[in-house]
């Protein structure tokens, strides 16, 4: 102790880096900061941002709602005062965009917390690629949706929401892999899996002319099984010395339920958010609101039914309740009735949960696929589940169901362009379309992501916020601080 504070903090800093290292490392004698984030992490993000900031000034410019100089000539055109302010765009989708802004960066963020020692990870890492996601899709989804007579791409208020749900599925992927990458890994699959979802979505939406407000297909199964591919690509053969780091304790588990609480209760927005005002809009909601619902009581039985000694499971509770929202994503603006959205929900409830119990452990055991979140079960087969749904509902549109509102719904088949089995059928070519891309596009930016510069963490040091982050003092490695465990096998005493 006869050590200066700076030199015994150096000396300190100096063990600390050596206990993080590989064991193969540390035998060798030799030390190295691969994982430092000191030049890797300032060097990309100053880069990216730059490279964006220089792309928004060529192509970005506000759309006719947002540029004061059109938006008045709409207001006072030719003098009849056609247009009010209250018919500004923004009034009627800013609700929503505040409910699916919430859910990017809390309750995406705060669902993954459930690991106990990679809470700063899981909210910060979220908070770093959603930041940077939103950009990048706004140029990305700008090239293909919003590009105007000029060349320029137009942002409003819709485009921000796109640019949400682009990065939602951003945010999926990244659970596929959580505690297993660093920060530049998941800046670089942001880049590629942005770009790519925006050219599936075009194809979809615009191509093929597919439904899916909501994203069951362009979203959730896109973001589920290309995150999916890229954790399959990133197998670490060695994993099971981080084991016991994987787990969560009573606190994380709350932590994790904020997170699936904020995403319940704003589904509903997130599926609504862009579809048609009116009646569409409203039926959206309703058809969200009692899916969700539906799958939540499916959730809590079948947990209790599968569970050891008739338990809930809080895995099951955190994911499996949320599984109706994904599921009805494509349909909920289609007629699809309360009681049909309810059915949806409490199948898709039931079939996540299984997959929770069954079906993960497979996929890692036999496919060599470590999913950290479960995407799979929450994203992955719920929304193959909502594609179908909506290509037999979708089959089924007619005009005197729909009445004028198909025009809304589904545009083509009102103007007879094609018929409603057609459009069925071309929802099931988008679901094709979008695994295609979702599964080599996983592949390939795999590949990219394991290049060793990244600093990706050792497979003894994975699911722990020290390697990236500064840990306050007392933390130990088995939880933050002295903290209740979820399941112990004394029994307890009740007095």
């Amino acid at each position: 102790f006869a050590l200066s504070v700076p030199a015994r903090a150096s000396c300190l800093g100096e063990k600390l880096s050596f206990l993080l290292l590989p064991d193969s490392i540390k035998d060798s004698g030799k030390m190295t900061h691969a994982t430092s984030m000191r030049v890797k992490l300032p060097v990309v993000c100053i880069i990216l941002e730059g490279v964006t900031m220089v792309l928004f000034a060529i192509f970005v410019r506000y759309d006719k709602e947002t540029d004061p100089k059109k938006w008045h000539m709409l207001l006072d055109k030719n003098g009849s005062h056609a247009h009010t302010n209250i018919d500004n765009d923004f009034y009627f989708r800013y609700p929503s965009f505040q409910d699916v802004h919430v859910m990017i960066f809390i309750g995406f963020g705060f669902l993954m917390t459930f690991l106990k020692r990679y809470g700063f990870g899981s909210v910060g890492f979220n908070f770093l690629i959603a930041s940077f996601g939103i950009q990048w899709a706004a140029l990305m989804q700008g090239f293909f949706h919003f590009l105007g007579d000029d060349n320029k791409i137009h942002v409003g208020i819709e485009s921000m929401i796109n640019a949400e749900f682009c990065t939602g599925s951003v945010l999926i992927s990244f659970g596929g892999v959580l505690g297993k990458t660093s920060p530049v890994q998941l800046l670089v699959m942001t880049i590629f899996e942005t770009t790519l979802f925006a050219i599936n979505e075009y194809i979809v939406v615009t191509v093929l002319g597919a439904k899916d407000a909501g994203g069951s297909m362009t979203i959730h199964t896109f973001g589920a099984y290309f995150g999916l591919t890229v954790a399959r690509v990133l197998y670490r053969p060695d994993l099971h010395k981080s084991k016991h780091r994987e787990g969560s304790v009573y606190h994380s588990d709350i932590f994790a339920m904020i997170g699936t609480v904020y995403l319940w209760m704003f589904w509903p927005s997130f599926n609504s958010a862009i579809t048609a005002h009116g009646d569409d809009q409203h039926r959206t909601v309703m058809n969200t609101y009692y899916s969700l619902a539906a799958c939540t009581l499916a959730a809590y039985a079948i947990s209790a039914l599968v569970s050891h000694e008739g338990k809930l499971d809080m895995v099951h509770i955190q994911n499996a309740t949320l599984a109706g929202g994904v599921a009805v994503g494509t349909a909920a603006e289609m007629v699809m009735t309360p009681f049909g959205a309810m059915i949806v929900g409490f199948i898709t409830g039931t079939i996540s949960t299984l997959g929770f119990k069954y079906l993960s452990p497979i996929l890692d055991s036999k496919l060599k696929i470590q999913d950290t979140c479960g995407i799979h079960n929450l994203h992955g087969m719920p929304g193959i589940i909502g594609a179908v749904v909506g290509s037999i509902i979708a089959s089924f549109a007619t005009r005197d169901v729909y009445g004028t509102g198909l025009e809304d719904v589904f545009p083509l088949v009102a103007s007879e362009d094609r018929t409603a089995s057609t459009q069925g059928i071309n929802q099931i070519i988008s679901l094709g379309v979008t695994l295609g891309f979702a599964l080599v596009g996983g592949v390939l930016v795999g590949f990219i992501m394991k290049i060793p510069i990244w600093g990706s963490p050792a497979d003894t040091q994975c699911f722990t916020d020290e390697i990236y982050w500064e840990i306050p003092e007392g933390d130990d490695d088995d939880g933050h601080g002295t903290m209740m465990l979820v399941k112990q096998d004394d029994p307890v005493k009740i007095i």
